[in-house]
């Protein structure tokens, strides 16, 4: 199996951004089509599929879990920016990040109950204390939609407001209205949108 050199030995800066992009952009595609078959990958399993060492997957990602959900979101990262990026006031670019995320459920949803459990199940003792297991890209997504708003509140609302959102966002709001309410994908997707407007409005009125 061949491996890909690590960063550092690429000899030029260029080079170097290039061959990790590739590297990188590598290990995550594997990791994508192996949790879509409905695979449970080790680092191992990923690194094969990728054409890469164990260790340059430890390079890029420190832990299997922060590779699998790293994976999974950037695989969707395409579709949602566009969707609240393009313009519009707050409340317009927080609904089209809560539809952009919400309607990939159905097709997502294996793939989304699969991070879900090697996530909680995993062991935290090699997780900084306080650190998130998954969705800091999530995070990130909410935090740019609701760029405008943060000259306007004070700095703990803006991040109480941004955690508040993580609730309504993502596989994990799907599946408790789905599993705990018997909803569709479409009444869940409603459902998720009226919270998330509600929020906004409690923090801007």
């Amino acid at each position: 199996m061949g491996d890909v050199k690590p960063v550092h030995e690429t000899p030029t800066g260029g080079g170097r951004e290039r061959q990790r992009r590739r590297t990188r952009k590598a290990i995550i595609d594997a990791a994508v089509e192996l949790l879509a078959r409905g695979e449970d990958p080790s680092v191992a399993d990923v690194a094969e599929a990728a054409d890469v060492s164990r260790r340059t997957v430890y390079l890029y990602f420190p832990t299997l879990e922060h590779l699998l959900a790293d994976a999974a979101l950037e695989a969707a990262r395409a579709t949602v920016e566009p969707r609240f990026e393009a313009g519009g006031d707050v409340a317009e670019r927080l609904e089209g990040l809560v539809r952009a995320v919400q309607q990939g459920f159905a097709d997502t949803e294996a793939l989304g109950r699969t991070i879900i459990r090697l996530t909680i199940g995993a062991a935290g003792a090699a997780r900084p204390a306080g650190s998130p297991r998954r969705g800091y890209r999530r995070v990130e997504w909410i935090e740019r939609a609701l760029e405008p708003l943060r000259p306007e509140l004070p700095p703990d609302r803006f991040e109480r407001l941004v955690s508040a959102l993580t609730l309504l966002i993502g596989w994990e709001a799907m599946i408790v209205l789905q599993d705990t309410r018997g909803l569709g994908v479409s009444e869940a997707e409603e459902v998720c949108v009226w919270a998330a407007r509600a929020l906004l409005a409690a923090e801007t009125t």
